[in-house]
């Protein structure tokens, strides 16, 4: 059985929703206002989502919305009468992690797709057999599975079931995400949606009868970001993850930027479609990937647990910025003549090349000709306030749903 390879991309609102299909998207996840795990996500209405299902199947793409908590007896009366409600939606899956969950998406939406969260920590062929029985269409591996396993997994299991993992972004150091870090420092329960990351905090060591002196855990006088893990990037290694017997690759990022959806969904379709027309020319191509990717925002990268054990790859990160190649200009939202029209997100001038991204290509530079301010028409020579609505003329026109950006 030859695989179709789908790229999955995070849609944390309809504007995210609307990048990631312009940019390649086979198909978009999403979160409601209740039940998933991105709580600080924008997210959607049921009526949002009604529109960004019509928006994406009318593009040929699948929408697959979370309900991925891990429920506690109050919340199921809730969960209850938000499955009644999101039956209506028309969307192609629910992803869920919790076996209440299951079984009551199952109960109340018969005729929709179930997929099983990587929250579920499915890590064995037969918790994979287990979920298939039960009537799940496809399970989303646990972050620490590496390739070997996940070939395993494939070889067990029917053709017909569908394997999901997570090929870029951000990483968890707990056990596929079932942390209580936040609960304890904040209150704020991580597997109800509302992590405060901790694990991303600045960490040092002090004595009880010695306040104020504090000692490093590694040799760091400054203290050290002890549960800080690097991000997940796998550009280079699209054949092992194929090879793998992987259905859908997964980019993480409900709550990143629309620069940072376009950068990540536009670099993997590339690499997807250059290794399958040929792999040397994916080979070929690899340095491109590479320093495509990190013109969005991460923290360093790494491939997880893939190919070894995370301590052997020093895993750890050291600190808690981020990098990024280049800053993010705004989204075409409209074009009229020789004009374009968007919002400003970061400041730029009259006289400035920046570059358009293209979807299937790489980058075209344009020179900004003219300025103006969308609602008052008053000539501007550069934007230095966020959010200003833009009308703008370039040498080089982009088109609607571009994404412009400049290089650093």
């Amino acid at each position: 059985m030859k695989r179709k390879i789908e790229l999955l991309i995070p849609a944390g609102s309809m504007e995210g929703l609307k990048t990631a299909i312009h940019y390649g998207a086979d198909a978009v996840y999403m979160g409601g206002e209740a039940f998933g795990l991105r709580a600080n996500a924008k997210n959607f209405t049921i009526e949002s989502m009604k529109e960004a299902v019509s928006y994406a199947h009318e593009r040929g793409v699948k929408v697959y919305v979370t309900a991925n908590i891990l429920a506690h007896n109050e919340d199921l009366l809730p969960m209850r009468d938000y499955f009644m409600e999101l039956k209506a939606v028309g969307m192609d899956a629910v992803l869920v992690a919790d076996p209440g969950a299951f079984m009551l998406a199952r109960e109340i939406m018969p005729e929709v797709e179930l997929h099983i969260s990587t929250q579920a920590n499915n890590t064995n062929y037969e918790t994979f057999l287990f979920w298939w029985k039960l009537g799940a269409k496809r399970v989303v591996c646990a972050r620490e599975l590496s390739l070997q396993e996940i070939r395993e997994i494939r070889e067990h299991i029917p053709e017909e079931m569908e394997i999901e993992a997570f090929v870029h972004g951000a990483m968890c150091m707990s056990y596929s995400g079932r942390c209580l870090l936040s609960s304890f420092f904040t209150g704020r329960d991580a597997n109800q949606g509302a992590c405060t990351h901790p694990c991303r905090w600045k960490y040092s060591l002090m004595e009880e009868k010695r306040p104020g002196e504090y000692y490093p855990v590694f040799e760091n006088d400054r203290g050290t970001y002890i549960f800080n893990s690097k991000d997940l990037n796998m550009i280079s290694h699209i054949p092992d993850l194929v090879e793998a017997g992987i259905d859908s690759l997964k980019i993480e990022g409900r709550m990143k930027t629309e620069l940072y959806v376009a950068t990540v969904t536009r670099t993997y379709k590339m690499a997807i479609r250059d290794y399958l027309e040929d792999p040397k020319k994916y080979e070929a191509n690899i340095p491109f990937y590479e320093e495509e990717i990190r013109k969005c925002t991460y923290r360093e990268y790494s491939t997880g647990f893939y190919y070894r054990k995370p301590i052997e790859e020093d895993q750890i990160y050291g600190n808690n910025s981020y990098s990024a190649g280049a800053t993010y200009l705004g989204t075409v939202e409209n074009v009229e003549g020789d004009c374009a029209f968007l919002t400003q997100k970061n400041k730029f001038s009259v006289g400035e090349e920046i570059a358009i991204m293209r979807p299937g290509e790489r980058d075209i530079f344009t020179k900004v000709l003219s300025m103006e301010d969308a609602e008052t028409g008053e000539s501007l020579e550069s934007c230095p306030h966020s959010k200003q609505p833009l009308k703008i003329r370039f040498s080089v026109l982009p088109e609607k749903q571009d994404v412009l950006r400049r290089m650093e």
